[in-house]
């Protein structure tokens, strides 16, 4: 607005109006106006705009440069834990504490909310990892043993399958709605819990095999899942599991070397489901059950689940993605491997 009015100011002046009568048509003084005129004159019209106000980008922070990167560089490398605080995520209030006590600064919790938010820091919700893991154990499987198993498939022609077992329940639920403030909507559930087992194996390629059952998988059925699988699959696999009880069996160790040429087993560091991809089948499926219906049967949980697991098996670029995940890329040399 200011800059129109100077506009007007100055193609007054150049069609040789009196500055008393500039003064008076726009609402300005004449001091005014002998000013834009005069600062026209030395700099042209770029000049008469008008230049940004308030404080500069950083000016008047509580905490300095220096201290955000301190800040931003201890709660991306470290957990509260590890420097001894009494809790186990950065949130607003540890945040905080930890100002308070690098720096001796009493930072408001909203101050502390928009310097997260400036350092591009959001609320997630955190992955979850087993206290027992060893991280030694899930690097030399990473670096070393993973690598071998997968240049052995590579010169035996195999392809690499990861199988896991879940079990699917009705009392899941994942489902939101929309509802007027302060009433909260009501979803009717089943009191009888449910629940079925789903014994999956998925490869790189987007293939997924998978079993249901009323029962545990136990080794009988592991076996019978390994039997149909080598026939549907037709040429050697190498399959990489946890280390439930049941896949160390005497039982299953004994077939599995009978069928050596046609199967092997390899397992899992202790505690590290997330570097299994077949365990985020398992969340994609539990997930697409807890957004429908509830299910009020057995048969009708069993097949809500087989509907969803048969759709996906036709989807097989669905079930690569679940190879994409961040945790697993270190596998991503499978996906461009032309041998499995």
């Amino acid at each position: 607005m200011l800059y129109q009015t100077r506009k007007i100011v100055i193609k007054m002046w150049k069609s040789k109006k009196p500055v008393e009568e500039i003064a008076e048509l726009t609402g300005l003084t004449t001091r005014t106006v002998y000013e834009t005129i005069r600062v026209y004159k030395k700099d042209g019209m770029s000049a008469l705009k008008p230049k940004t106000r308030g404080r500069k980008t950083g000016e008047k922070r509580t905490l300095s440069p220096d201290q955000e990167n301190e800040i931003i560089k201890t709660i991306t490398e470290k957990n509260p834990d590890q420097l001894k605080m009494k809790c186990c995520l950065w949130t607003r209030d540890a945040v905080k504490q930890l100002i308070q006590e690098k720096y001796g600064i009493e930072m408001p919790i909203r101050t502390v909310g928009q310097y997260l938010q400036r350092w591009g820091f959001t609320v997630q919700r955190p992955a979850k990892q087993a206290m027992n893991q060893k991280p030694e154990a899930v690097q030399q499987w990473l670096h070393e043993t993973y690598p071998e198993i997968h240049e052995a498939a590579k010169e035996a022609g195999a392809e690499i399958f990861w199988g896991d077992e879940t079990a699917v329940q009705n009392v899941a639920n994942y489902a939101r709605g929309y509802a007027p403030i302060g009433q909260t909507p009501v979803l009717k559930v089943q009191a009888t819990k449910m629940h079925i087992n789903m014994l999956s194996a998925i490869s790189s390629h987007g293939k997924v095999y998978f079993t249901f059952s009323k029962e545990s998988i136990n080794q009988d059925r592991l076996i019978d899942f390994f039997e149909r699988l080598i026939k549907d699959v037709g040429h050697p696999i190498f399959m990489i599991l946890d280390n439930l009880r049941a896949h160390h069996s005497k039982k299953v160790t004994a077939w599995v070397e009978e069928h050596s040429s046609q199967l092997q087993l390899f397992y899992l560091p202790a505690y590290s489901p997330e570097y299994n991809p077949d365990e985020y089948l398992n969340h994609d499926l539990k997930r697409s059950i807890g957004t429908q219906h509830q299910a009020c049967t057995e048969p009708e949980l069993q097949e809500q689940a087989e509907s969803f697991m048969s759709e996906l098996a036709k989807s097989p670029d669905h079930v690569q993605s679940y190879f994409d995940h961040p945790t697993l890329a270190a596998y991503e040399e499978i996906k461009q491997s032309g041998n499995l």
